[in-house]
């Protein structure tokens, strides 16, 4: 069995703008192993959100391979890309993405009944219990505050024990006192599932937290430090 999580072979991606095709990312090769954390670092515009988003099968590769947990996604419809992440991904944004119409427990629980979870909601509330909202299990986004939602999001993300755990500028939105707890959580997490860490990030304190980091600039890869 492989110990590499994701690969990224030669791969580009293009978008159209209004004014014609965007390059965004120009020959990315690139091999995380498994139980990994590393973070993705450069300017603004550099590429790193795309980047995530192309390993997350959220966007599609205008040239090149991806593979993810030995599995090759970047021909896979859009179904079947669904169920690999719903399987073996969890995703946090910066912000948050919580259905508002939902409890913070049924947003936890949402991923674990869509995976046909027997006790969905038991571990919703374990995992809401520890990042210390057990007790705010049935309050709505809006009652809650930016840390607190963002407490919520990481519940979701790890409450199916996903393989990949993918971070797209997870204390973005936050305060600083509020985005280091976010930071210990998110850490904990992973420890506590095993799982590969990916995540993009402007702070230097969460970067340093990394096993590697890679720094973009104009799509490229900069560095790996």
């Amino acid at each position: 069995m492989t110990d590499t999580a994701i690969s990224l072979d030669n791969v580009s991606l293009r978008l159209r703008g209004n004014a014609g095709p965007v390059d965004i990312l120009h020959g990315i090769t690139l091999d995380v192993t498994q139980g990994e954390t590393l973070g993705l670092i450069g300017p603004s515009g550099s590429g790193k959100s795309s980047l995530l988003m192309l390993m997350g099968g959220l966007e599609t590769a205008t040239a090149g391979k991806i593979t993810a947990l030995g599995t090759d996604i970047t021909h896979l419809n859009e179904d079947a890309l669904a169920r690999f992440r719903r399987d073996n991904m969890g995703i946090v944004f910066q912000s948050f993405h919580l259905i508002p119409t939902m409890t913070a427990l049924e947003n936890v629980a949402t991923p674990l009944e869509l995976a046909n979870i027997p006790d969905a909601f038991e571990r919703a509330q374990a995992e809401l219990d520890a990042v210390g909202l057990g007790t705010r299990a049935g309050h709505y986004p809006s009652q809650l505050s930016g840390g607190e939602q963002q407490r919520v999001a990481l519940a979701r993300a790890s409450a199916p024990r996903p393989k990949l755990l993918l971070a797209d500028e997870p204390t973005g939105n936050l305060d600083e006192t509020t985005g280091a707890a976010i930071m210990d959580l998110l850490f904990s997490l992973r420890d506590r599932h095993g799982a590969t860490l990916i995540m993009v990030t402007h702070s230097p304190e969460l970067a340093q937290r990394c096993d590697r980091t890679i720094r973009l600039r104009d799509g490229r890869i900069e560095a790996t430090e």
